[in-house]
This record gives C-alpha cells, sequence and structure tokens, in this order.
C-alpha cells in the first residue's frame, strides 16, 4: 500500500509538471500532422525520459513573480536526439538556476522524425530559434533581462545549444520583428559537439541520418562554426565518458580560445556520460562552479 501511495503521488506531480508545459509556436514549422504518439515515463533509475515529441512545447521557471528582471536560462535536455531526460538534464536544473536567481526555461523540443517533419535535421534547431525568441520577445512580460539569455545543454542537448550558439544568423524560423537570437552565453554539460570521427554516433545518426552528406555533417559540426562573435562559454566534462568523448569538450574550447572568446573548461577525472546534476565520483559538483562562474561575469551577484 505505501508503494501504491508513493507511485500515485509521483505520477500526481508529473502530470501537474507536464500539463505546465504551453506550445511553442501558434503553428509548427517544418511539420506534418500526425497523430501525438508523444509519451513520458519514468525509467528504472527514477529519470523522467519523454519520448517522441512531434509538438515542441516550453514550461517557463520564474525565479519570483516581481518586477525585477532576472537572466534567463534556455534548457536542452540529453537524449541523442532520441528522448529527452528531462528531469535530471530539465526541470531539476531549471529550479537549481532559480534558487541562484536566475529564470529558466525548459524546451522540450522535437525528436528528428521523417514521419512528422519534411526536414527532420532542422526541427531541433528551429524550435531552440523560436525559445530564444519567445524569451527575448517577452522579456519585459518575464522578469528577463533581455541582454542575458544563455543556453544550457547536456548530451545532445549540449550540442543543440553550441548549433544555436554558432548558427544563430542562419534562421529557420519566422522572425518579424528581427530579434537577436544569439545567446549571450552557453553551458554546456558533457556536449557532444562535433559529428566527425570523434563525435557521437548515435546523435548524427537520428539528427541527419545515416547516409547524411559531408556538407551536412560539417554544418552540424560546431568547432568548425566558432567566431570571434560566439558567445562565452562554460563546460563540464568527463575524462572516463566513453559514450560521448572528451574530445568533444576539448575541441571547443580551443576553438573558442583561437577566436579571442572565453571559454571556461572543468575536466572530471571520473563521472562517465549522463550524470546530470550530480556527479557521484567526485566531491566537486559543477553547479557550484557554474554559480562562481556566474559570479566572474556578472550574471548574477552575491
Amino acid at each position: 500500500m505505501k508503494h501504491l501511495f508513493w507511485l500515485t503521488t509521483f505520477l500526481f506531480f508529473h502530470q501537474i509538471s507536464m500539463a505546465q508545459y504551453l506550445p511553442l509556436y501558434s503553428q509548427i514549422p517544418n511539420h506534418t500532422a500526425t497523430a501525438n504518439d508523444e509519451s513520458a515515463v519514468y525509467n528504472d533509475a527514477g529519470i523522467l525520459i519523454i519520448s517522441k515529441v512531434s509538438q515542441p512545447a516550453y514550461h517557463f521557471y520564474r525565479v519570483k513573480e516581481d518586477t525585477v528582471q532576472r537572466p534567463c536560462v534556455i534548457i536542452c535536455p540529453g537524449g541523442g536526439y532520441s528522448v529527452l531526460a528531462a528531469g535530471h538534464e530539465g526541470s531539476d536544473v531549471a529550479l537549481f538556476l532559480n534558487s541562484i536567481g536566475i529564470n529558466a526555461l525548459v524546451l522540450k523540443y522535437r525528436i528528428p522524425n521523417k514521419n512528422n517533419q519534411p526536414d527532420p535535421s532542422l526541427a531541433p534547431l528551429q524550435d531552440l530559434q523560436q525559445a530564444m525568441y519567445l524569451a527575448r520577445h517577452n522579456a519585459a512580460a518575464w522578469g528577463i533581462l533581455s541582454d542575458k539569455i544563455g543556453v544550457l545543454g547536456f548530451s545532445a542537448g549540449g550540442h543543440l545549444a553550441a548549433s544555436l550558439s554558432s548558427h544563430y544568423m542562419d534562421l529557420k524560423i519566422d522572425n518579424p520583428n528581427r530579434i537577436s537570437l544569439r545567446p549571450d552565453f552557453q553551458i554546456l554539460l558533457y556536449p557532444v559537439i562535433s559529428f566527425q570521427a570523434f563525435g557521437h554516433k548515435g546523435s548524427a545518426d537520428n539528427l541527419v541520418g545515416a547516409g547524411a552528406t559531408a556538407e551536412q555533417l560539417r554544418y552540424f559540426s560546431n568547432e568548425h562554426w566558432v567566431n570571434s562573435q560566439t558567445p562565452p562559454a562554460f563546460i563540464i566534462h568527463a575524462k572516463d565518458d566513453s559514450t560521448v568523448p572528451v574530445k568533444n569538450a576539448l575541441v571547443y574550447h580551443q576553438a573558442l580560445q583561437q577566436n579571442g572568446v572565453s571559454s571556461f573548461l572543468h575536466l572530471f577525472e571520473k563521472g562517465g556520460h549522463g550524470f546530470g546534476m550530480t556527479n557521484k565520483q567526485s566531491e566537486e559538483q559543477w553547479p557550484d562552479l557554474l554559480k562562481q562562474w556566474m559570479l566572474n561575469i556578472r550574471l548574477i551577484e552575491r
């Protein structure tokens, strides 16, 4: 009976959380209408997994309903472009950011699927561009500082965040107000950066397809597109990550530095991949490092 009580409570709060997601668009671009097969379940590790996302949405976490404008971070959960790990790489992160005075927006971006997207490779980037558009367009009403909006992503979500940071001028959505889609900063946790040999084949296959052209693979290899206007970065990776090699973080950090862009890189000796908010194999934790980095660049005050 006790187990049933906790399961019922767990599902109740999960349903409330999911209900707070709002549609990202009034009309979804690059979209073919099909049945909505989206599902959300907790896996054996207690991680919330959302799959088959065809109708993108967002959940905005505001620090406080007041007149103060604060920075905002758009969060892209990981999942190899096959699912979204929306709990420990989504809502949990938003609550932490709120606790240090940062607004947060968790993005439920589309999973690439040729059955409901004419060009599956562009759907996630379109959704992140739209999230950035909404955050800046609604900055005054949502209590956001429009010049302090960043992106944060884990694994494939890190690839997505880095893709916007690299391709913010290449518009994939309607932008009638000509709002800048450039993030002011980027936070990347064990990110996929490249679709070259040292990248992550699963993410590449899911986003651009196993038969992708060399041009497509280069476009989504973000180390090639860094320039002096690329947003400053905070990057975390574990040296023993056997899923997404640490070389992804190293080459991106190097490209940023070579172009005069501020980049903070911290490598855990151990931690593997997908540890979310807490690396159980390290006494040092990245949320503490992130808070200090935000203090250093004056995103937040003491």
